[in-house]
This record gives structure tokens, sequence and C-alpha cells, in this order.
């Protein structure tokens, strides 16, 4: 799969806000590379819980504004609003030749913002984990 059907079907599931979709573009083996955590989280459903929990936190604001595109991965800027605050990030993804995610990357800022998401963030996984 191209990087630009890849990314189609990522954008997709995005704009669906639906979790549902989320493991089918998740490599068995893929590793979540969070702003908060030290270590990568490793793992289809440990990505997927990461993702599910962000599509939450997020919310409905999320919006990517510019992408940067290469053979086997994308850089997506984007921005959105946490607790009042303005956030501004990027989503680092790497993909295997089937289009998997293999890697995710993400970056925040600035810090205050990136404490905000840390906060919610942490809630969300602990709800869900409780669920």
């Amino acid at each position: 799969m191209d990087s630009a059907a890849a990314l189609a079907r990522w954008h997709a599931v995005v704009k669906s806000r639906d979790a549902a979709g989320l493991p089918a573009p998740v490599a068995e083996d893929a590793v979540f590379r969070s702003p908060a955590v030290h270590t990568p989280q490793v793992g289809r459903d440990t990505v997927v819980g990461y993702l599910t929990a962000a599509f939450t936190v997020l919310g409905p604001e999320l919006a990517y504004e510019r992408e940067w595109l290469a053979s086997d991965s994308a850089v997506l800027q984007f921005r959105t609003t946490v607790g009042g605050l303005d956030v501004s990030g990027v989503d680092i993804i790497t993909r295997d030749t089937d289009g998997q995610i293999t890697d995710f990357t993400v970056m925040i800022r600035p810090m205050k913002a990136l404490n905000a998401v840390v906060e919610q963030m942490g809630a969300e996984l602990m709800r869900m984990l409780a669920g």
C-alpha cells in the first residue's frame, strides 16, 4: 500500500472518531511513543488503547493542518483544544509495506498544553481500564 492510500485510511478513521476502526490499520507489533511516557508502549492492543483515549481527550476539535509524506511514513501537524488550552502537535506515523502502522510517535507543545493532555489522558486510560 502506498503512503497516500495508507494516510487516507488513517484520515478516514480519525474523521469517523470511531475507535472500532482503529485495530485494522495498526500492526500486531506496533509501538506507541507518548510525549509523557518514557518507555515505548508495544503491541496492537496497547497502541489502540492509547489512540482510543486520544480520540476522547483531543476531541472533536482535533484537526490536521499540514502533512509531510515519505515512502514509509508521514508527519501530521495537528491543533486542538484541551482544558481550554490551545494544543499544537505532530503525529509521526511509520508504516510497513502492507500499510499497517508500525510506529506512532506523538509530540505536543507548549508545556502547559502537554501537562493538560497528560492529565486528561491518564484519567481517560484509567477510566478505560476500570470499564
